[in-house]
């Protein structure tokens, strides 16, 4: 084969191969994740969603901390998410990092504030199999980046839900600390006045009188 040939067939390949690598990459991007930070609530959800259609950027879901975009967005349109999202309080994510740490954050959020039970699981097993690291890892990075272990974390975010449930009056001490997976009354009681320095009971007559 001479060198016209040889080049011709070499252009050929070269073309399949732009081609292959053009679709499989075509196909790839067609979806995208996008992480906002302090995502946690469905309040935020709704003005996500109103930002993003404002903006004209399809997606295809929107959970808690978490945008899937139906095609890859633009720097601008980025920037634009970015600005308004600002305005509201929310944060866009780009450090990965932030981001392990954001999802860590939302998938204990999701399974003390939105559940009707709380898992009846260990959390460290719970947590790794949510976002398939070891627990180890996913707790040695969130020490490090918040100043506080993932068990506080979670202590915090169930006094928070039982402060709520006590206010909401549908369920009695006994109802609250099974919904919240404590192994009886008096640990929900014991964590909660370590926490707010009031007992369970003493905390709804105050928020009671103060109404």
């Amino acid at each position: 084969m001479d060198c016209i040939g040889h080049n011709r067939v070499l252009n050929y390949f070269k073309k399949i191969h732009f081609f292959l690598y053009f679709s499989f990459n075509k196909q790839n991007l067609s979806k995208l994740k996008v992480y906002i930070k302090y995502m946690v609530s469905l309040r935020c959800k709704m003005i996500v969603q109103q930002e993003l259609e404002k903006l004209g950027i399809p997606f295809l879901s929107i959970d808690l901390g978490l945008v899937e975009t139906k095609d890859p967005i633009t720097e601008q349109q980025h920037d634009d998410l970015k600005s308004n999202l600002e305005q509201v309080g929310l944060e866009l994510l780009d450090d990965k990092r932030s981001i392990l740490i954001d999802k860590i954050k939302n998938v204990i959020i999701e399974m003390i504030h939105y559940n009707e039970e709380v898992p009846r699981v260990n959390y460290s097993v719970f947590i790794s199999e949510k976002l398939g690291y070891d627990y180890t890892y996913l707790s040695n990075i969130f020490s490090e980046v918040k100043g506080i272990t993932i068990q506080q974390f979670i202590i915090i975010h169930k006094i928070e839900r039982v402060k709520e449930l006590l206010l909401y009056d549908e369920l009695n001490l006994t109802e609250i600390s099974y919904r919240l997976n404590y192994s009886s009354v008096s640990h929900l009681s014991n964590q909660f006045k370590k926490v707010t320095g009031l007992t369970p009971s003493f905390f709804k007559q105050i928020r009671i009188f103060r109404k």
